[in-house]
Order: structure tokens, then C-alpha cells, then sequence
């Protein structure tokens, strides 16, 4: 990537997703929301958003415009539109959150701010979607990475049309019998088009580059990886699209997201297949921590998978499906996010200082601006603490899941505080930190160059 053009924002997307999960995890300890009160309940409603737009969605689109220039080897539409995205994107989440306290009762006010959070989150998507469709576009023929990020953008339009439509219900008066059957049924299909689609399916396209990437792998674009491709586009087809023909013709949408969700459990077996082929193809035998760690979060996807094929079986899915979405949400998502997010922070911070001068002068490697030993231990607490909360979610242990928030937060703030000290170069040796023109890094904003 020597010669790669910076994302400039990238660094404050990560900042406020990082900040969005400290609070999910806080509110998940003060026990706010789910479990204490149900699914629908406008508090969980709260803390879904909080995570989903907050933490993955932020963290995502900072990602996709640092790396998907680097999937199609050509440069970012605009590094000026990422900014007011963030813009747009915060503000939108602000007025989301105050729309759901207002149904909760916590705020008392007039109108009711969803719809206005919904605008707002349209327009900061929009750019989103328009920045990196305008650089996928210019790149076509796209290569297999970039094609899952496409599907993913589009599930991410069709995710926050849901969510409007949601929004415009709860907050306005809506005369449409179409709109009315889809905020009143269509929950299923917003959460498929948003966690199985935009981030999920994101985030397999872009983990394919990096963990050959960083793992020193052969890059895979055979048989397997297109399979994984082709099924996991035709399970959010069936299951969005089916879905939504099958509500609109006020017939059940449930076989819909059944056939979905079975191709997608056969795409997701071949995606670990892939992955697991990678680890043991990889030419890097002793692998760095961001690797070793992103594999706890494959196995938290390959219980997840398991979980649904045995709650099914045991018709329990429907009473248990916040267990499920909580173990994908901070253990498959969030722990590959975590992982993943130790090394980009350290690889572009050293691209920024370093990569300007490199063969002028003597530098440290990408390497040592960490100390994993630090790290280490506190993500296998997050690990586990996510793993045993989501076996006290299953057994309806609410105090215990608490507890296990509560592990959450510590592991997750310790990160934070190391992924700090990677940005200020803090683990650096005082000799070789600052060498000739290299100037300390902002910490939320990206300016490469030795004249900075």
C-alpha cells in the first residue's frame, strides 16, 4: 500500500465509533434496554442504533474509504465528502436517539424527531454510498473483494429506506397501505438488509483482502470464494426482495427469510472454509495479534450460524433472537471490527509518519508501534466476556449479563486507550519516533507527507 492515497477522515469515523460503543457498553451495564425490557422496547431500540449505526456502521464506512480504493486500485472519488457524511451521520444519529427517548416517555416534547433523524441519516448515507458507488463505478470490470462491498452498499440503501419508513410511522401520520404493511411487518427485513447485507457482507469482502493481507496469504478468487458470492447475493435477494413481494402481497414473509437464510448459512460455511484456508496458507507463520484475534471472531460467526440452525430446530429462534443478534453484533462484527481496527490504526499511522520518508532515513516498522502484550489480554476478556453474555441472554440471567457488559467495557476501553497510544506513537523508542521532518500524527485526522 506504499503510495496509497490516505483517507483523511477515516481516523475521526473510527474515533466516534469507538465512542458510540463505550456508551452501548455503559447503557448494556446500567441495564438499559434489552434484557430488562423486550426487543420492541423504544430503550433497546436505543441501544440497536446506538451499536448498529453508532459503532459498526461508522466503523465500516471510515473502512470502505481507506480500503476500497485499495480493492480497485484507484483513487477515492472525494476525500472531501467523507467530512460532512460524518456530519450528517452523527447529527442523524442524535435526533434518532432523542426520537426513540421521546417514544420512551424519558423525553417530553413536540414533534417528534425521527423523522428529522431519518432525513439526516439519509443524507450522510447517501454520500456515502454516493462516494464509494462513484469509485466502484470508474473501476469495472470490479475484482471479487470489491463486488461484495457493491452488494453491500446497495443492502445499506435498501437498509436505511427500512429505516425510514420506520422512522415516518413512529413519528408522522402515514396514509400508504404499502408503507403501513412495511413499517408494521417489515422489522425482519430491515434487520437482513442491515445486518446480513451491509455489514456482514461488507465485512467478508473487505476481511478476504486483509487477512491475506496482513497474513502474507494468497489473495483467493477461485471457485469457493465466487460461491460464497453468488449464494450470499441470491440469500439477501430471496430474503429481502422475496420478503418484501410477500409482504406487499399481504402473504407471510417467513419462508422468504428461510430459504435466504439457508443459502446464507451455506455461503457463510464456505466463507470460513476460505478463511481457515488462509490461516493455514499463510506465509507469515507467526501471526500478529490483529490476526489471531480476528479468528475468535470467525468462530464467534461459526457459533452464531449454529446457534440459529438449533434455536430453529428448537422453535425457540423468535424468543431468542436477541441472544443471536448480540453475538453477531459484538462477536462476530464487533470482535473483527476490534481486531482489525488494532492493526489499520497502527498500519496507516505508520503510512502517514513514515511512509513519506521511507528509504530516506532510518525507521521503526509498522510493528512497533504497538506492544501486543498489553493488547492481548484484553481482547481475549472481550472474547470471553461476550460469549458469556450471550450464554446469560440464553438462560434469561440478567445480572450476570451485566456483569459481563461490565467485563465488555473495561476490555473495550483498554483497547481504546492502546489504539491512543498507537496514534501519538506513544510505543515508539524516543530515539527513532520524530526522525528529521516526520511530524507527531493528529489523532482524528490523516495528513500524510513529512510537511505537515
Amino acid at each position: 500500500m506504499i503510495g496509497v492515497s490516505l483517507s483523511r477522515w477515516t481516523m475521526a469515523y473510527f474515533a466516534a465509533a469507538i465512542v458510540a460503543l463505550l456508551l452501548s457498553e455503559a447503557l448494556m451495564v446500567a441495564g438499559y434496554g434489552f434484557p430488562a425490557l423486550p426487543v420492541q422496547a423504544p430503550q433497546t431500540l436505543v441501544l440497536v442504533h446506538l451499536v448498529a449505526i453508532g459503532w459498526l456502521s461508522l466503523l465500516l464506512c471510515g473502512a470502505l474509504f481507506q480500503f476500497v480504493p485499495v480493492l480497485v486500485a484507484r483513487s477515492l472519488y472525494s476525500n472531501t465528502l467523507p467530512f460532512p457524511a460524518l456530519l450528517f451521520l452523527l447529527a442523524g444519529l442524535g435526533a434518532l436517539l432523542i426520537g426513540f427517548l421521546q417514544l420512551a416517555g424519558t423525553i417530553d416534547f413536540a414533534p417528534s424527531l425521527l423523522p428529522y433523524g431519518a432525513i439526516l441519516l439519509a443524507i450522510g448515507f447517501a454520500l456515502v454510498l454516493y462516494n464509494l458507488g462513484r469509485t466502484l463505478w470508474q473501476a469495472r470490470p470490479l475484482p471479487l473483494q470489491a463486488r461484495f462491498v457493491a452488494v453491500a452498499l446497495v443492502c445499506l440503501a435498501a437498509t436505511v429506506a427500512f429505516g425510514a419508513i420506520f422512522s415516518f410511522a413512529f413519528g408522522t401520520t402515514l396514509h400508504s397501505d404499502a408503507l403501513l404493511a412495511i413499517a408494521g411487518q417489515g422489522l425482519p427485513l430491515h434487520v437482513s438488509a442491515g445486518l446480513g447485507g451491509w455489514l456482514t457482507f461488507a465485512a467478508i469482502g473487505v476481511s478476504y483482502r486483509l487477512l491475506a493481507m496482513f497474513m502474507l496469504a494468497p489473495e483467493l478468487n477461485g471457485r469457493r470464494p465466487q460461491a460464497v458470492f453468488r449464494l450470499g447475493s441470491a440469500a439477501l435477494a430471496v430474503a429481502i426482495l422475496g420478503g418484501l413481494a410477500s409482504l406487499l402481497c399481504k402473504a407471510p414473509v417467513f419462508p422468504a427469510l428461510l430459504i435466504g437464510g439457508a443459502l446464507g448459512a451455506v455461503a457463510l460455511a464456505l466463507y470460513l472454509a476460505d478463511a481457515v484456508h488462509l490461516y493455514r496458507a499463510r506465509k507469515r507463520r507467526i501471526i500478529e495479534l490483529n490476526s489471531r484475534m480476528a479468528a475468535l471472531a470467525l468462530v464467534s460467526l461459526a457459533a452464531s450460524v449454529v446457534l440459529t440452525i438449533v434455536l430453529l430446530a428448537l422453535g425457540r429462534l423468535t424468543q431468542q433472537v436477541g441472544a443471536l443478534v448480540f453475538l453477531v453484533a459484538f462477536g462476530w462484527l464487533g470482535g473483527l471490527g476490534l481486531a482489525k481496527l488494532y492493526k489499520i490504526v497502527a498500519f496507516l499511522t505508520w503510512l502517514e509518519c513514515y511512509g513519506p520518508v521511507l528509504g530516506k532515513m532510518a525507521t521503526p516498522r509498522v510493528q512497533d508501534l504497538v506492544v501486543e502484550a498489553r493488547a492481548r489480554r484484553w481482547f481475549v476478556v472481550y472474547y470471553l466476556a461476550v460469549w458469556s453474555a450471550t450464554v446469560c441472554l440464553l438462560a434469561s440471567q440478567d445480572l450476570a449479563f451485566r456483569l459481563a457488559a461490565a467485563a465488555m467495557t473495561v476490555a473495550t476501553l483498554a483497547v481504546a486507550v492502546q489504539l491512543v497510544r498507537t496514534r501519538l506513537l506513544s510505543n515508539v523508542a524516543a530515539a527513532s519516533r520524530l526522525p528529521g521532518s516526520v511530524g507527531r500524527p493528529h489523532l482524528l485526522i490523516c495528513m500524510p507527507g513529512p510537511n505537515r
